[in-house]
């Protein structure tokens, strides 16, 4: 049984692959930097999801207005965890959250077919102070997965299900160090 708070995530022993969704007029000069650029707004903050299904929630599979492409961001971890250290919950005293670098929630995960699962996926916000070191220090790569997302959502609605997961990132639980567990877990 996965438990209630668990942040699960595509990644290896130096990066974390955490998914966005943009209007092209954002994606595209970012991928061909290679890196988020103008019009990406530098002054307010950006969500990151290590969920890919959460994700698909929230865009409905790239079809939501200003959210139709999606991209894999891979970060490193040192970034990741660097983020979560200066993390508040979006649930704790109203004036922490408003002085806090970096904002977590926690969501709950999401089935193919946009069901609410048992068990949440976080959300973590990078305030607008953190956003350039996130663009300029912590991403190593975009790849834009809207191809893939199409192809997934289109068998999903035509009844093939077990196809359209075997396109969908791998995701495993994330190795969290116990310090960082207490800050970004409800209830610790």
């Amino acid at each position: 049984m996965t438990p209630q708070h668990q942040i699960r995530a595509d990644y290896d022993a130096r990066t974390i692959v955490v998914y966005q969704a943009y209007s092209p007029a954002i994606a595209d000069p970012a991928l061909r930097a290679g890196r988020f650029v103008a019009p990406f707004s530098f002054h307010r903050m950006t969500w990151i999801k290590p969920s890919f299904m959460w994700l698909m929630h929230r865009s409905n599979w790239a079809r939501k207005p200003g959210q139709e492409r999606v991209l894999a961001v891979r970060i490193t971890r040192e970034g990741w965890e660097e983020a979560l250290s200066q993390a508040v919950l979006t649930t704790a005293d109203p004036a922490a959250v408003a002085q806090a670098a970096v904002h977590v929630q926690w969501d709950p995960e999401r089935s193919p077919r946009g069901a609410a699962l048992n068990h949440y996926s976080i959300q973590v916000g990078i305030g607008r102070h953190l956003i350039r070191t996130f663009t300029d220090e912590w991403i190593v790569g975009l790849t834009d997965l809207t191809p893939l997302v199409r192809k997934a959502a289109t068998l999903i609605q035509t009844g093939h299900a077990s196809k359209a997961q075997r396109l969908l990132p791998a995701e495993r639980a994330y190795p969290m160090p116990r310090a960082l567990e207490g800050l970004v877990s409800p209830g610790r």
